[in-house]
Formats: C-alpha cells, sequence, structure tokens
C-alpha cells in the first residue's frame, strides 16, 4: 500500500509541476500577444488552468509579466485559488 501510495504523490507532484509550468507560460504568451496586438488567449483558459491546480503558476505570471494585474477577477481570484489549493494539497500530504 505504500507503494501506491508513493505512486500517488510522485503523480500529484508531476501533474502540479507540469500545470504551473503550463499557466505560467499560458500567461507570459498571453502578455506577449497583449502587447503586440496579436490574438489572445481566452481569460477563462488561464483562469480554468488557474483553477485546476496551476495557480502558483499564474499567480508568478501575473507577477513577472505584469500580466492580468488590473482585473479584480485575477488579483483577487488567483490568490485565493492558490490558498485553497496550498491548503488542500498540505492536507493530501498529511496522510
Amino acid at each position: 500500500m505504500d507503494t501506491l501510495a508513493a505512486w500517488g504523490s510522485n503523480a500529484l507532484l508531476t501533474y502540479l509541476v507540469a500545470i504551473n509550468a503550463v499557466t505560467f507560460a499560458l500567461f507570459c504568451l498571453d502578455k506577449a500577444r497583449a502587447v503586440r496586438g496579436a490574438w489572445r488567449i481566452p481569460e477563462k483558459v488561464l483562469l480554468g488552468c488557474s483553477a485546476v491546480g496551476g495557480a502558483a503558476g499564474g499567480l508568478l505570471g501575473m507577477r513577472i509579466a505584469h500580466h492580468k494585474t488590473r482585473k479584480p477577477l485575477f488579483y483577487l481570484g488567483i490568490p485565493v485559488m492558490f490558498v485553497v489549493q496550498a491548503a488542500l494539497l498540505a492536507w493530501l500530504m498529511q496522510g
């Protein structure tokens, strides 16, 4: 049973790293496209990726790229998602 639990922890960690990397990249890509006036990534995609575990990447993307920092749905919503996700992760890691 410990092997199964360890596999689950590794899978969760891998997922979280991947979704946060993707979310961060999407925020940065959207900012670059905004500057160029090119086609944009829909806000629902940015928020959706943040909601399914990528809030840390979204928050980092907001800070690094200075993107979506004036929209309440982002500057309030993503930090709330981050706190909820961090609390859930801490709870799951307790065993």
